[in-house]
């Protein structure tokens, strides 16, 4: 089946705004390479692109409406002088070598990678978690699960029971199991999801620690010393009852997914329970603290 590329080679300014329009126009992958032959390695600490000279490329099914998607595209940057989106078709084995070719190790933390399974990893004494990209969202580059594995790699997971909302490809599940927790939960509503999470962890050894399930799979009594929900702001508000629930006494929660104009009110959900505090990516909200009583 071919497949429909739409690249646009631009300054760093306008990288997340363009890869944002790309995501809202339902690409089906949107990946920041080097426009040039500058090589570094990427890390989800850094709030900017990475290279000086930068390619957007989204990838979108056949008899996608090109000209749409340059619409969008002005739009989001509020002018008619974007430059020009270079259109193309490329087949089933040209996409994954694509992905090879563009997809690499991910530093979260000092102590956590995210290295696909054709890279070595850079520090063989880190925590390497091995995830290559799928169908299921979630492989770090986003800000919402950057921002998740960062507030994680920072807590002390030993012994922990995990619980990740809205799990995905189950890569903050899989990383606490890896920095020490003793069990976790992802739980998501597609079934594909907790299907390929499963086949991580498993992946990564660590399928005896982690369970995945629908919400209602959750047993009444199932608590977590931390809990992460990476989800959408209007979800986290809706769930905010069902997520403090879920978390022990004196536990710790991370909710993302949060743009900053919706910070205000999901801590409002959430006040009488948790002390949050707010970090940001990229123009992404993480509210995290610790449990109230």
């Amino acid at each position: 089946m071919p497949w429909l590329l739409i690249k646009f080679s631009l300054p760093r300014a306008h990288v997340a705004s363009v890869a944002d329009a790309l995501e809202a126009c339902d690409a089906l992958s949107v990946t920041v390479e080097s426009a040039s032959d500058e090589q570094r390695l990427q890390s989800a600490l850094e709030e900017t692109p990475l290279w000086n000279e930068n390619r957007v490329v989204g990838l979108f099914p056949e008899h996608t409406d090109s000209e749409a998607v340059l619409d969008a595209v002005r739009a989001a940057l509020n002018t008619s002088n974007i430059p020009r989106g270079e259109v193309s078709q490329l087949d089933d084995a040209d996409w994954a070598r694509a992905w090879m070719a563009n997809y690499r190790p991910l530093q979260i933390s000092p102590r956590l990678w995210i290295c696909p399974s054709w890279c070595a990893p850079p520090d063989p004494s880190a925590v390497n978690l091995h995830l290559d990209p799928g169908l299921a969202f979630g492989t770090g580059t986003h800000p919402t699960t950057a921002l998740c594995l960062r507030w994680l790699s920072e807590q002390p997971c030993a012994g922990k029971t995990v619980i990740d909302y809205g799990c995905g490809s189950g890569i903050v599940a899989i990383a606490a199991l890896m920095l020490g927790a003793a069990r976790a939960i992802g739980v998501d509503v597609d079934p594909q999801a907790l299907a390929v999470s499963r086949e991580n962890a498993a992946r990564n050894g660590v399928g005896e620690r982690y369970r995945a399930c629908a919400p209602h799979g959750l047993g009444p009594e199932e608590r977590a010393d931390l809990l992460v929900a990476n989800i959408l702001a209007g979800t986290l508000i809706a769930l905010a009852a069902e997520i403090a629930q879920r978390v022990k006494p004196g536990g710790h929660v991370a909710l993302s997914g949060i743009l900053p104009e919706q910070a205000e009110e999901v801590r409002r959900r959430y006040a009488s329970d948790f002390a949050l505090q707010s970090n940001e990516q990229e123009g992404w909200i993480l509210l995290a603290g610790q449990r109230l009583h």
